[in-house]
């Protein structure tokens, strides 16, 4: 099955280079074309290496999908499981990856696109519609962004986020706070990571609390928690994107047959929320288990490959 390219303290210090790299800005060029001659290999390699943030679910269902299908084709596929968007986009750009499996690079990734779009090709997207939200408990009074101020205290003055590198945390520190004067208002954004900000909401919602979370969709746990977004009336989240499939430069020349079928996955509402759910909530320490079941139950959904 899946092999690891690195060990656990090695792949550490490299993301440690990945991470100076990127406050570093831009180096690109000749460099960049050599690490992704590294990424891909000699002539005839068959390695594919996938990065993602295993937290971001979507990456992590779509990684576990595309290994399914590639090593049953006779590839070998490693992961390469990192924490932030940033290194991961550095990452790729430089060729220390070959696929992100699930990007948000139209509204989401913007910034982290204009930085390093000219190293990265994409693929196609594979979902359309994604969104960003804020959102409360079912049983939360609360309806729109623009009501927050009135409910400052009950709510501490805080907003529960994710990572502080993530695009969500950028647009809610950029657009929506500013835009809804929740800075003003006395309210402050408490990152940690989406396994610590989905324990607060499970825990508010054992407590009938109050909260209020930064959330996207399509995300298993809108569903899992019973929880409703909040109207943005202003549009600070921006339009809905696409989730694609990005990779490293020079991708597609060495395995035209894996890109151009990676370009034809497609999913909608129904089967993009079964795969996420049997790889998240079904099989939750064997996401390989969680794809095979969701491919015998949405057969016809990927379009064979052949290379």
């Amino acid at each position: 099955m899946t092999k690891r390219r690195r060990a656990a303290a090695l792949f550490a210090a490299a993301a440690v280079g990945v991470t100076l790299a990127a406050c570093g800005g831009g180096e690109s060029g000749d460099d960049a074309t050599t690490d992704g001659d590294d990424a891909g290999g000699d002539a005839g390699d068959m390695t594919i290496t996938l990065g993602y943030i295993p937290s971001w679910t979507d990456g992590l269902s779509t990684a576990f999908l595309l290994e399914n299908v590639l090593e049953e084709a006779g590839y070998t596929v490693e992961h390469e499981e990192l924490t932030e968007a940033g290194i991961l986009y550095t990452a790729l750009s430089q060729g220390d990856v070959d696929i992100y499996p699930s990007a948000w690079p139209e509204v989401t990734h913007a910034t982290y696109m204009e930085e390093y779009g000219e190293q990265i090709e994409d693929l196609g997207a594979y979902y359309d519609g994604a969104v960003l939200t804020f959102a409360v408990p079912e049983y939360s009074e609360i309806t729109s962004i623009a009501d927050l101020p009135d409910y400052v205290d009950e709510l501490e003055g805080r907003i529960v986020g994710i990572e502080p590198g993530a695009g969500l945390t950028e647009a809610t520190q950029d657009s929506v706070m500013p835009t809804y004067g929740l800075d003003e208002a006395g309210f402050s954004l408490a990152t940690s990571s989406t396994t610590a900000m989905l324990a607060e909401l499970d825990s508010a919602i054992q407590a009938q609390e109050e909260i209020v979370v930064t959330l996207w969709r399509p995300f298993w746990a809108n569903a899992e928690y019973g929880v409703r977004d909040l109207e943005d009336p202003e549009g600070a989240f921006g339009e809905p994107e696409g989730l694609h499939f990005l990779a490293r430069d020079g991708f597609a020349e060495e395995f035209p047959e894996v890109a151009e079928w990676i370009g034809t996955i497609s999913l909608d509402d129904e089967q993009y929320g079964a795969l996420e759910s049997s790889v998240v909530n079904d099989n939750p320490d064997d996401p390989a288990a969680g794809v095979a079941a969701w491919l015998e139950e949405y057969p016809d959904v990927l379009t064979p490959f052949e290379p």
